[in-house]
């Protein structure tokens, strides 16, 4: 292009910046051929629907409903699953380097593609996934008990995971199997956050609770609230769990589950359509599949949507194992302050909430890290982050650290505003910690997935900041030999945590130290 023309894409170019793979973009503005534009076109069509499959349905068909509101008070059943056996898994194929994460990768896509294909035909909606972990949504239904409906997805889902049962690696034979939990009531959805970044959250004490059923549940049961026990006594059959809880017994036929409740389509977003091969036509088309690539693309963290953008014409991330530095943050108060905000007061307390994520957000993104997602836990609003994945520094745990105390200092100024009148305190707990994990793209080859990270250390960081007190960051010994030249830490008494043999040597990280400011 010479100075004295102007490219047909100079309007639009800073809209495409970051949406383009780098030799593409050069390409198209140097020669803004009809060939060069129409590959353009070509990549953001293929781009939207990847970022349709990262994530919840829901989200996606809100944006071509103009007047949905963003935030809603929803009713229906939730599930959360959670997997067992995947640490012996993950040490069998870690010593196998590439090939060995090609196998996992394969095993553990099979099973969440049957998870999910399930959840689909039973008329579910998956929303997020948490490492191994599924919550998954039956919506209210005019016609149909979506308790029952969840139940019966429940039934199918474990009947599934017979295929697990055995898996062959070249050292052990091993088996995955599953726990889920339900729980039906009133919870509040909401998008949060800011252009840049957006995240869609469940909150409220009914989505704690259907993770509250899963932990008192047991492998290859569903475990059933009272809530959901008291719609359906008339069509499954009960034996007692834990007080307030029920394992629904399958003593169905085949014939009598089923195979699905509702047949669903596939919905997708529409693609565009290229009619007019002129510049001017290629620019409009452009411009046109741009606006809803740009909408899908603000629910992904910046470094996940980079690694999508380079990789969309192959539609496929390579699997690896690798050492990270993890991350969990619970803002404690958070699901019981949207429970008892007064009506109408709920639009305040996401705007302080929204304000808090972007902050927290900006944090992460400002030392190279990943903020995954936003879920409820079961005391308070968890988010998962991570460093090294997928851009690696020599350092990650120093801006891991660095991270952190931003985030305890933005928890700590922005609780109250969270809170409103509600009289709940909204405080922190931080949990980090260093170690090997499985990071691949997890779902449905061709449906709904997302780059995930799975392993040991993440139940780990995760169990930290469970223990932690209020505004307390608490990390591991390895991660206290990498960061104890920069921060002062508190050495703390062995503390023991599910699933660990012994008890684990802790620390509490405090500040940078003065020197290294």
């Amino acid at each position: 292009m010479s100075e004295q023309t102007p490219s047909p894409l100079a309007p639009i170019e800073p809209r495409l910046r970051w949406l383009l793979p780098a030799d593409l973009y050069v390409a198209a503005w140097i020669d803004p051929s009809t060939a060069n534009l129409t590959r353009v076109f070509e990549h953001l069509r293929t781009l939207q629907h990847v970022l349709y499959d990262y994530i919840p349905r829901e989200v996606a068909q809100a944006m071509v409903q103009p007047a949905a509101e963003p935030t809603t008070w929803q009713e229906g059943t939730l599930m959360f699953t959670d997997l067992a056996g995947f640490t012996p898994l993950f040490e069998s194929f870690a010593v196998y380097g590439r090939a060995g994460a090609e196998a996992l990768h394969k095993v553990l896509n099979e099973y969440f593609s049957q998870m999910i294909a399930t959840v689909s035909k039973s008329g579910g909606n998956l929303l997020e996934f948490t490492g191994d972990a599924m919550l998954i949504q039956f919506p209210r239904q005019q016609h149909q008990n979506d308790a029952a409906m969840a139940i019966r997805a429940g039934l199918r889902m474990q009947r599934a995971m017979q295929q697990f049962a055995v898996i062959e690696t070249a050292q052990h034979t091993l088996s995955l199997n599953m726990r889920i939990g339900l729980h039906r009531g009133r919870f509040l959805s909401a998008n949060i956050g800011t252009p840049r970044r957006m995240e869609y959250v469940l909150l409220g004490r009914v989505v704690q609770q259907t993770k509250r059923a899963e932990a008192s549940s047991k492998i290859g049961r569903v475990n059933i609230s009272q809530t959901v026990a008291d719609q359906v006594t008339e069509q499954f059959r009960l034996e007692p769990s834990v007080p307030g809880y029920h394992f629904v017994v399958d003593d169905f036929t085949d014939e009598q589950l089923g195979e699905y409740d509702i047949s669903l389509k596939r919905r997708r977003m529409v693609g565009g359509i290229l009619l007019d091969r002129s510049t001017a036509g290629v620019i409009e088309a452009i411009d046109d599949v741009l606006q809803r690539t740009e909408q899908l693309a603000s629910y992904l963290p910046r470094p996940v949507l980079t690694l999508l953008v380079e990789s969309a014409a192959d539609r496929k991330l390579r699997p690896e194992f690798t050492d990270l530095t993890v991350m969990f943050v619970n803002l404690t108060g958070v699901p019981g302050a949207a429970d008892q905000a007064p009506p109408g007061e709920e639009y305040a307390l996401i705007d302080a909430l929204s304000r808090a994520f972007a902050l927290i957000n900006a944090a992460v993104e400002a030392q190279g890290g990943v903020l995954k997602n936003v879920s409820c836990d079961y005391i308070g609003s968890s988010m998962l982050i991570y460093f090294g994945v997928p851009n690696a520094h020599t350092n990650d745990s120093l801006r891991a650290a660095a991270a952190a105390l931003t985030i305890r200092r933005v928890a700590m100024e922005h609780g109250p505003a969270i809170a409103g009148d509600t009289g709940i305190s909204i405080s922190c707990q931080i949990g980090l910690a260093r170690g090997p994990v499985f990071a691949a793209e997890i779902g449905e080859p061709r449906g709904r997935r997302e780059l995930n990270i799975l392993g040991d250390i993440v139940n780990t960081a995760a169990r930290l900041m469970s223990n932690a007190k209020s505004n307390q960051i608490l990390i591991t010994e390895p991660m206290y030999n990498e960061i104890a030249h920069s921060f002062r830490c508190e050495p703390l008494p062995p503390m023991a945590l599910k699933g660990k043999a012994v008890p684990v040597r802790l620390y509490a990280l405090h500040d940078w130290l003065e020197q290294s400011r």
